[in-house]
């Protein structure tokens, strides 16, 4: 069965590019801001470029955060992509400056300790066993990423939230948070929309869950 999948428009993300690859996983792709539709969709990705800040703005302006929110608290998936997925955190900072964010998760993003940033380029992850999201994928397997910022502490603690969260890692510099699986709610922090089979892959995978 096709799934109805709808792509956040809050003014931040390359959509299009999503909403392509969305579509080539099989997916009918609506990209809009409407409630009802962001509602109503077997799954929600919530798209992300850019400083923390300024998503977290622009999402609060199509009122979002509740859109996610209430998505949530009906066990309705929601998928975060890059910032998408660090806005999904209690807190951002950049340049020393604290950004409050949707707060799903507990944690910070913060910029990362690394001789190169931005962290440019494809790069490997280490998903835990069980992971649906990586399921099939070789752990050579390669993602596209293209950020300063990360999570470089888990805080969340086991017992809480929908079911234990699968936390997959990647290395720059420092180790960061690539990725989550925590019931409904799922977020990479590379652009699987860039990852050419590989996002196509793991998409596809995500889609399976709805």
């Amino acid at each position: 069965m096709v799934k109805d999948v709808v792509i956040l428009d809050y003014g931040s993300g390359n959509l299009r590019s999503a909403e392509r690859a969305l579509a080539r996983a099989g997916a009918r792709v609506t990209v809009t801001a409407d409630h009802e539709a962001a509602m109503n969709a077997d799954g929600l990705v919530v798209p992300g470029v850019g400083a923390f800040a300024a998503c977290m703005q622009g999402l609060k302006a199509v009122h979002g955060e509740r859109v996610i929110d209430r998505r949530l608290s009906a066990g309705r998936a929601v998928l975060g992509i890059c910032v998408g997925m660090q806005i999904l955190f209690e807190r951002g900072v950049e340049h020393g400056v604290e950004t409050e964010g949707c707060g799903e998760w507990p944690g910070t993003v913060e910029r990362l300790e690394a001789p190169v940033l931005p962290h440019m380029g494809w790069n490997t992850v280490k998903a835990p066993e069980g992971s649906a999201l990586f399921a099939g994928l070789d752990a050579a397997t390669r993602f596209y990423f293209v950020h300063s910022y990360g999570v470089r502490r888990w805080e969340l603690q086991a017992g809480h939230g929908f079911t234990d969260p699968l936390v997959t890692w990647a290395e720059h510099g420092v180790p960061f948070v690539a990725a989550v699986e925590n019931g409904p709610l799922m977020a990479t922090q590379f652009h699987p929309e860039k990852s050419g089979d590989a996002g196509a892959a793991l998409l596809k995978n995500w889609l399976g869950t709805l």
